[in-house]
């Protein structure tokens, strides 16, 4: 077993970038499959699986392993759970767990493990602990079989034991701050600390006697960079193998570029959030008409022309194309059509228009969106304010202060649609003035107690609903490219922006 050591916290940034171009990666000309070399512009704050969220996760799936598998097409395979199955109320999961796998101290993963792990998941308060807020408790049954007890039923539970909250750890290394630099977990690889820089480069090598199917690669390095312009270089010298490219100067740039392998994918969509649908804070906003006026006043295909260069799919809905309540009319429900939304105001009681405040964060909402949207509001009368926010206190202002009515964000489209509706419609962080109605209460009750694949209905009539009711301005979902540099096949994951660490081979 390959021995670990902390890692230095002096490595200098110039030794992290010289690892990153002569350690991570074959030459262009001499490629190294047993490498791979993947960029990313998200930096994991900790490898602590309780702390894992979002498009970092392949970082955490190099050393950890998640209870259950979710392959690229959405469909969940065993992993450290074999097996699982729900009781007649749908609110006793339970699962039945390998016997053959130990953590690197030799500690044999058990129940008492998947118990420590999914309670302290659900209590250390990291940025996805509420997926497993309605987890009452987990019973040990014997070594190999666990029930996880929930408050109600959630159909996307299998979801997240695939994904953040399913990741396990060795109980022994729980308390203190260990695991953020000195993961301890079952998975394919181990961090080499000797190699890691933390917050620049981190570097995987193959675990030995890996109890699951070994991934194809030796080693992983994942580096971060501030910019993809420098991701694009790094992919024209053969120092980066493969990377996920979001902007579109970029996307222009590295389709032109020759051997270098590109697969389109249509995930996040981006849109306005409407917080206060009661009017609590702008009355305005209480009345539908008002917000279905917004919705027509927005020229989402200029928009999608002239800041994404037409690279995405105008949309109305928050609901993406592989989840069960999308339906392709509501991506064309509210036409650009200035003059109706003038008439929607002016039959809710704003025949002059209103004042509104929204937040803005430059990373999110650039000056040409910002002028875009503005100026497409005022020519119906609303006169929009832009606060200009930064990192350090948007999230505070918008969220804990709740000091706007809405706001500009990045949102993923999921394909299991319970995890939209808790993240957007659920009384929450994204619905943080608790918005509801009878429909909505009927349908989400509909939709968390039908049996797995048959939510189809009442999802649907619930995403219409909210396009009807214009809970949200969508604008359009975007198109994001996986690119590789001819050697490393990569398969894009469905309903997530980053492909799984499982997601990547050698080029035929």
């Amino acid at each position: 077993m390959q021995r670990k050591s902390r890692v230095n916290a002096g490595f200098a940034a110039a030794g992290a970038v010289a690892l990153m171009l002569t350690g991570c990666a074959g030459s262009g000309d001499d490629p190294d499959s047993s490498t791979l070399a993947i960029a990313t512009m998200t930096l994991p704050q900790s490898l602590d699986p309780a702390e894992a969220m979002g498009s970092a996760l392949p970082h955490f799936q190099a050393v950890y392993d998640t209870l259950v598998k979710r392959e690229p097409d959405g469909t969940y395979a065993p992993m450290l759970a074999t097996e699982w199955s729900y009781d007649d109320t749908l609110t006793e999961l339970g699962l039945t767990l390998r016997d053959d796998v130990s953590f690197d101290d030799g500690t044999p993963f058990d129940g008492e493990a998947v118990k420590a792990n999914l309670e302290r998941f659900r209590d250390a308060g990291g940025g996805q602990a509420q997926t497993m807020a309605g987890l009452e408790k987990v019973e040990v049954v014997d070594d190999t079989h666990v029930v996880l007890y929930l408050d109600q039923p959630n159909p996307a539970m299998l979801y997240y034991l695939s994904d953040a909250a399913g990741l396990m750890a060795n109980p022994a290394s729980f308390g203190g701050d260990g695991l953020s630099t000195d993961p301890d977990g079952t998975g394919p690889y181990e961090l080499d600390t000797d190699r890691t820089a933390v917050g620049t480069t981190w570097v995987y090598t193959r675990t030995d006697d890996y109890w699951g199917e070994e991934l194809p690669y030796d080693e992983v390095s994942i580096s971060v960079f501030d910019n993809e312009t420098a991701i694009v270089n790094g992919l024209r010298t053969g120092q980066v193998n493969a990377a996920l490219i979001q902007t579109v100067d970029q996307q222009k740039v590295v389709e032109s570029e020759p051997g270098v392998v590109t697969t389109p994918q249509y995930i996040d969509y981006q849109g306005i959030i409407l917080f206060d649908r009661d009017g609590a804070m702008v009355p305005a906003l209480g009345e539908t008409k008002v917000r279905q006026a917004i919705n027509h006043a927005i020229d989402r295909q200029t928009m999608l022309e002239q800041l994404r260069g037409g690279q995405g799919e105008v949309t109305d809905q928050i609901f993406g194309t592989e989840s069960a309540a999308y339906d392709p009319e509501l991506d064309s429900h509210y036409e650009y059509d200035p003059d109706r939304a003038r008439e929607l105001l002016a039959d809710a009681g704003y025949p002059d228009g209103f004042e509104m405040t929204l937040p803005r964060m430059q990373a999110i909402s650039s000056d040409a969106m910002a002028t875009s949207i503005r100026s497409d509001l005022e020519a119906v009368g609303i006169d929009l304010t832009w606060d200009t926010l930064d990192q350090a206190n948007a999230l505070s202002s918008v969220f804990t202060d709740r000091a706007y009515p809405g706001m500009v964000m990045n949102n993923a489209q999921p394909a299991e649609t319970w995890v939209t509706v808790v993240e957007l419609v659920l009384p929450g962080t994204f619905n943080l003035l608790g918005s509801t109605d009878d429909t909505v209460e009927e349908t989400v009750a509909k939709i968390r107690t039908a049996p797995a694949g048959e939510n189809a209905e009442a999802a649907q009539r619930l995403n219409r609903h909210l396009v009807e009711e214009a809970w949200f301005v969508p604008f359009y979902r975007m198109r994001y490219l996986h690119v590789s540099d001819g050697t490393v096949d990569v398969q894009p994951q469905s309903g997530m922006a980053v492909p799984s660490l499982y997601n990547y081979a050698p080029a035929e």
